[in-house]
C-alpha cells in the first residue's frame, strides 16, 4: 500500500507495526512485542556489520575528506544545537539534555540502506551517504557513552562542571574499547576458519554464528553489542577482498525478511499517547535535530569541497532515526542511575523516533531522487570506473611513469591480490611499444594483460595542465584510462576503447567537463550521470 502512495516500504512498514500495536488494534501487547526481542537483536546485529561494512578504506580512499569533516560537524555542532536549545528552552535536567543531545547525531543505518536498495540507487552521493551513517552512528555510539559516564557522576541538582572529564573519557573508552576488540576479533577468527571452509552452507552456519557471538558476547561483558558489530563489520571489509562474495552472499536472500520485520515491530514499539508525555522537549528535539542535521551537512560538504548533488541532499538524507536510538533507550532503561530521567527520556525519544522514520524516509527517498542516483545500480559499460579509481592532478615526467603510476593504482584500488604487478606493466608497455595508445584529443587509453579469471578492470589519470608526450595531433595528454582484461575479453576491450574515442573524441564539451574536474568524485558523476547513458550505457543481463 505504501509503494502505491509512491511512499518508502520502510515507512509502510512501521505505519503496519504501531497500527498492529497497543496505539491501535492492540493486538499485540507488551509481553507479546518483548518475546520478539531475538528477532530485534539479531536484525540490529546484520546492521550493524553491514554499516560497519561500508568503510571500506580502499573504496572510501578518495572520500576521506568528505567523511572527516562530516564526522567533525555532526560531533559538534548536531549535539550543540539540541542540547543548547533544550537548556535554554526548558528546565530539564542538564544530563537528560546531555543524552538526548549526542542520541541526535545518530542516523537509522537500516532505513537508509533499505531506501538504496529499493530505489536500486547507485554513485558517488549513495556512497558517501552509506558512509556517512556508519560514521555517525559510531560517533553517535562514542559520544553517548561519554554522556552516559557523565550522567552516572551526576546526581539531581549537580551540574556538568562538577563532573570529572577523565573518569568520563577513561570509563568511555573502555567500553568502546571492549566493544570494538570483540568485533576485531571475531572477524579475524572468522576470517581464519574461511580460508579452510569450501561448502556454502558451513559457510552461512559460520556468518550466521560469527554475527550472534559478537552481538551476545558484547551484551554479556555489558558494552555496546552495536559497536561491536560495527567493528566487526569494518574489520571484515578491510580483512577479507572477498567479504561480498562470502558474507554479504550468504544474508542476501533472507535479510529483506529481517529488515521488514525489525521495521514492524519498531513500529510496535512506537505509542503515539508518548508524544504527549514527550511534550514541548520533544518538539525542540525535532526541531533541533532536523536543523543540526541540514546545517552540519552542508558546512562539512562545503568545507570538503564535494560536488553540488552530494551537498545538496546530504542533510535530508540523514534525517530517519530508529534502530541505533531505540537501542540506546533500551541501554538506559536498564541503567538504574537513570532512574529519575529514564520516562521522560523513553517518552522524547519514541516520540521523536516516530516522527522521524515517518518523515525521514520521505525526505531520504526525495534526496536520493534530486540526486540522479535512482536506477543507476544496474551493470553499466565502465562500471570499473569509480570514485576510487580515479586520481585528478595526475603529473608525470614521461609516458612510461605515468603507465607505472596507473598500474599501481589499478593494483591498490582494485585490491588485486595475486597479480604480478611487473608481468602487468610489462604488457602495457610492450603493447605501447608497438603502437601508440594516444588517441588525440587529449586522450590515451593504454591496456595491459591480466590472468583468466579476472572480468574487466580500469583506472583514469586526469591532468588539467597536460603531460608531455609525444601524440599525434601535438596536444598534451589531459586523460589517461588505463585498461586491464584477461585474454577472453578481448571484445569488450575494443567495445569500451571505442566508446571512449567516439565520446571524447567527438564531444567538447565532455572533454571540457572531465580535463578540468576538481576531484574524482566529480569525474565519476560526469562518467556515471544521465547525460552520458548514451556512452556508458547500461548492459544487459546477457552482456
Amino acid at each position: 500500500m505504501a509503494q502505491r502512495l509512491r511512499l518508502p516500504a520502510v515507512t509502510g512498514q512501521i505505519v503496519a507495526g504501531v497500527l498492529l500495536g497497543p496505539s491501535a488494534l492492540a493486538l499485540f501487547d507488551e509481553a507479546g512485542v518483548q518475546d520478539l526481542a531475538p528477532l530485534t537483536h539479531f536484525a540490529l546485529a546484520l546492521i550493524g556489520v553491514t554499516v560497519g561494512a561500508h568503510l571500506n578504506v580502499r573504496r572510501l580512499r578518495n572520500a576521506g575528506r568528505r567523511l572527516f569533516w562530516l564526522l567533525i560537524a555532526e560531533a559538534t555542532i548536531t549535539p550543540l544545537f539540541v542540547g543548547g536549545l533544550i537548556l535554554a528552552a526548558t528546565d530539564a535536567p542538564p544530563r537528560l539534555a546531555l543524552l538526548l543531545a549526542t542520541l541526535a547525531v545518530s542516523t537509522a543505518p537500516a532505513t537508509v540502506i533499505a531506501l538504496v536498495r529499493e530505489t536500486r540507487s547507485r554513485g558517488v552521493f549513495v556512497k558517501t551517504l552509506i558512509a556517512a551513517v556508519a560514521i555517525n552512528n559510531m560517533s553517535c555510539i562514542f559520544l553517548f557513552e561519554l554522556a552516559r559516564s557523565a550522567g552516572r557522576l551526576m546526581g539531581p541538582g549537580t551540574d556538568l562542571a562538577a563532573v570529572s572529564a577523565a573518569d568520563v573519557l577513561v570509563t568511555s573508552m573502555g567500553r568502546l574499547g571492549q566493544a570494538v576488540i570483540i568485533g576485531a576479533a571475531m572477524a579475524a577468527l572468522n576470517h581464519i576458519i574461511t580460508l579452510r571452509v569450501l561448502r556454502s552452507e558451513r559457510l552461512t552456519t559460520l556468518s550466521v554464528v560469527t554475527l550472534l557471538l559478537t552481538f551476545g558476547l558484547a551484551s554479556f561483558v555489558e558494552v555496546s553489542p552495536l559497536a561491536a558489530c560495527l567493528s566487526l563489520g569494518v574489520v571484515q571489509t578491510n580483512l577479507s577482498p572477498l567479504r561480498e562474495r562470502l558474507v554479504d552472499a550468504v544474508f542476501a536472500d533472507f535479510e529483506p525478511v529481517i529488515l521488514c520485520v525489525f521495521f514492524t515491530l519498531a513500529g510496535l514499539h512506537l505509542s503515539l499517547s508518548q508524544a504527549a508525555a514527550g511534550g514541548m522537549i520533544a518538539l525542540l528535539f525535532l526541531l533541533a535535530r532536523g536543523a543540526g542535521k541540514l546545517v552540519s551537512a552542508r558546512v562539512a560538504m562545503i568545507l570538503a569541497g564535494a560536488t553540488h548533488r552530494v551537498r545538496q541532499n546530504l542533510g535530508p538524507a540523514l534525517l530517519p532515526q530508529a534502530g541505533v536510538a531505540v537501542g540506546l533507550v533500551i541501554l538506559i532503561q536498564s541503567d538504574p542511575a537513570f532512574g529519575a530521567v529514564q520516562e521522560i527520556f523513553t517518552a522524547v525519544v519514541l516520540t521523536a523516533v516516530t516522527v522521524n522514520e515517518i518523515v525521514g524516509p520521505l525526505a531520504t527517498r526525495v534526496a536520493l531522487g534530486r540526486s540522479g542516483e535512482i536506477g543507476q545500480d544496474r551493470a553499466r559499460l565502465v562500471d570499473f570506473l569509480q570514485e576510487e579509481n580515479i586520481v585528478t592532478g595526475m603529473h608525470a615526467g614521461t609516458l612510461e611513469e605515468a603507465i607505472e603510476q596507473l598500474v599501481d593504482l589499478l593494483i591498490s584500488s582494485h585490491h588485486l591480490q595475486g597479480v604480478d604487478r611487473e608481468e602487468l606493466l610489462r604488457s602495457v608497455l610492450e603493447r605501447e611499444a608497438q603502437i601508440s595508445t594516444c588517441l588525440g584529443e587529449g586522450l590515451a587509453v593504454p591496456h595491459g594483460e591480466l590472468p583468466e579469471g579476472f572480468g574487466m578492470l580500469g583506472v583514469m589519470g586526469l591532468s588539467a595542465e597536460g603531460l608531455p608526450f609525444p601524440t599525434p595531433d601535438g596536444q598534451p595528454v589531459r586523460c589517461m584510462v588505463l585498461l586491464a582484461t584477461p585474454h577472453g575479453e578481448r571484445d569488450r576491450h575494443l567495445e569500451v576503447l571505442a566508446a571512449l574515442a567516439r565520446t571524447l573524441g567527438g564531444d567538447p564539451v565532455m572533454r571540457q567537463q572531465l580535463y578540468f574536474v576538481d576531484t574524482p568524485a566529480h569525474a565519476c558523476e560526469i562518467l556515471h550521470g544521465e547525460d552520458t547513458e548514451a556512452f556508458n550505457y547500461f548492459l544487459s543481463e546477457e552482456d
